[in-house]
């Protein structure tokens, strides 16, 4: 997601020290997700969560901005970006109902290899022979992660993948709608409808009780720290133009893994390193390779 808040400087270990944090936040909620969707419907893990974060959004964006937070060009498009994210987050919480952490986050994290492939038809962009290399690359990683006899729940690493997949139409609908809308207006649509769906999922699948006080509050944890994870990323872009910076996003990978092996004890063997490993060498190149086009092209269309 773009931000059209002005530039304030050129910090980019600033920017790179944002990001690392603001990946351990994504990392943390993760967990927080998967042990909450051990214990209570996903979908009501959902319906609360964007309920704190659509709470959050008008505390402090709304008094400041007024109708200008909500206000839309292509409001159809709009709506359908924020269902994708509904569908996108259902699939992750149901996979790291099922899966470890570190496994998860590195089959979500082929989706970025995903939208430079989708590209290719949906925007007419041209991929090099150094980003088809790349794409190979990074989804054998993917496969070494899946292979059979390595233990992973079949369910689960079809919603992963489903996941990625949703969050590739997402991120090629932002480039697209980044043009015509402010960011802060996608991000309020995108948690006003993934509000309303996860609320109605909730109420279909309920099954009559309500999460303790304490998981109560840890839902509201998640909330917190995923409207502060995604508000802190437009605060890097600020530094720093997004292509330099995304690098630093492959940290989620590392800190998913170890997050999971401290809190669930889930430590990944040899073979699933090896893909995690291929899985970031091949986002990094890519997104080293996009810096430096859009260093020689910057008004051309660039993959990332």
């Amino acid at each position: 997601m773009s931000d059209t808040s002005p530039r304030l400087e050129n910090r980019p270990l600033t920017a790179f020290a944002i990001v690392i944090g603001t990946v351990f936040l994504f990392a943390s909620s993760d967990v927080l997700t998967k042990h909450l969707a051990t214990r209570y419907p996903v979908e009501l893990v959902m319906a609360i969560r964007y309920l704190v974060s659509l709470m959050l959004i008008l505390t402090f964006f709304w008094p400041v901005m007024g109708r200008t937070l909500w206000q839309t060009r292509r409001t159809r498009w709009v709506l359908l970006r924020g269902l994708i994210l509904v569908l996108a987050s259902l699939m992750i919480g149901h996979a790291l109902r099922l899966m470890p952490v570190g496994e998860t986050i590195s089959i979500l994290y082929s989706f970025p290899i995903l939208v430079m492939i989708l590209s290719i038809p949906l925007m007419k962009e041209k991929l090099s022979l150094f980003n088809w290399g790349c794409a190979v690359f990074g989804f054998a990683g993917v496969l070494i992660i899946v292979r059979p006899g390595g233990g992973l729940d079949t369910l689960g690493v079809t919603f992963a993948l489903l996941t990625a997949i949703l969050t590739a139409i997402f991120h090629l609908m932002t480039r697209v709608l980044s043009h015509t809308e402010t960011s802060h207006a996608l991000l309020f649509h995108s948690i006003l409808v993934s509000t309303l769906c996860s609320c109605l999922l909730a109420l279909s699948t309920w099954e009559g009780y309500l999460p303790s006080l304490i998981d109560s509050g840890l839902i509201a944890l998640l909330g917190i720290i995923l409207t502060s994870a995604h508000f802190l990323l437009t605060v890097a872009y600020r530094y720093a133009p997004a292509s330099l910076i995304a690098p630093a996003n492959w940290v989620h990978i590392v800190w998913a893994a170890l997050l999971g092996w401290l809190f669930f004890d889930h430590l990944p063997d040899q073979w699933t390193i090896l893909g995690m490993v291929v899985i970031i060498a091949a986002g990094v190149g890519i997104a080293i390779k996009t810096h430096r086009e859009n260093l020689n092209h910057p008004t051309g269309t660039s993959v990332s």
